[in-house]
């Protein structure tokens, strides 16, 4: 089970498994503590530029392509295979801080987490 969260939630310990921020800068105003994030891969966080663009009015669907190629790096890869085995093995909870995790790149990650999910290292 994969669920989507935002980090500024208090920590559901009975409910949300493993904790990984999927965001490329910590979350401003927020300690290491009270985030209580297990796993910080960066490799899957989408890159400054491309952030940049999404929040310069950049079209959601152009973004999950985009998103999607820069997944498709060895490193990210890496990281991709180790989040499915953590979604395998018991619940892993995505955290981010925007303020809509479904409509967020923390959606589109959770997707190609899925079994039936998606392109980049399948």
């Amino acid at each position: 089970m994969i669920r989507l969260r935002r980090v500024y939630d208090p920590p559901e310990p009975g409910a949300d498994g493993v904790r990984v921020l999927v965001d490329r800068l910590w979350p401003r105003g927020l300690s290491k503590e009270a985030a209580a994030v297990d796993e910080w891969p960066r490799a899957v966080t989408p890159s400054a530029e491309l952030r940049k663009w999404f929040h310069a009015g950049g079209a959601p669907e152009e973004f999950r392509q985009r998103y999607e190629a820069e997944l498709a790096d060895p490193a990210a890869l890496a990281e991709l295979a180790r989040l499915r085995e953590l979604a395998a093995a018991g619940p892993l909870t995505l955290l981010t801080a925007v303020k809509d995790p479904a409509g967020s790149h923390a959606a589109v990650l959770a997707g190609l987490l899925t079994a039936d999910g998606g392109r980049p290292g399948r």
